[in-house]
């Protein structure tokens, strides 16, 4: 099964702001939508919750340690390699982590492939991707698009492999 990172962040690595993102790009979204599709789709809890609603058509897992924590729409999983095995049980090929930080952080070292969304700005951001060199990848697709009514930012659309 193929790890994949989808994130979109700003010049310095900004990612978030307040459990949110901190920008609207229309086509970014249009796009993770299609990616996404009918797959599986791993995330920690405080991006679940910034998402509720808002992804049907794909299995949602959940890392979270709270016991508790048991959404309607979602497995939950104890750790980043626990919902890796969920996804592969299922059959999965191309497992999609779409954030928050902290579990950037711990599937990057795992990752084959990284859809990344540059947004050609620098907006004010709480939570940042980590670290990473580019030199490790090699781009493989690159699509740009003009900041518009749907677009707060100017942005690009990269897929990157190792």
């Amino acid at each position: 099964m193929r790890i994949s990172l989808v994130v979109a962040m700003d010049r310095r690595g900004g990612i978030g702001l307040r459990g949110g993102m901190p920008w609207h790009l229309g086509d970014d979204l249009r796009h993770f939508r299609r990616l996404t599709m009918g797959h599986h789709v791993l995330m920690g809890r405080v991006t679940y919750e910034a998402t509720a609603g808002k992804l049907p058509g794909r299995q949602l897992i959940v890392l979270s340690r709270d016991p508790d924590f048991q959404p309607a729409d979602a497995q939950v999983a104890g750790s980043l390699d626990a919902g890796i095995r969920l996804a592969a049980a299922a059959g999965e090929e191309e497992l999609f982590i779409i954030g928050g930080g902290q579990i950037f952080a711990a599937a990057l070292p795992l990752a084959a492939r990284l859809y990344l969304t540059r947004v050609h700005a620098e907006v004010e951001a709480d939570t940042f991707f980590p670290a990473f060199d580019e030199q490790e990848w090699r781009l493989v697709s690159q699509q740009d698009f003009a900041a518009s009514e749907r677009n707060d930012f100017d942005f690009s659309l990269m897929v990157f492999e190792r």
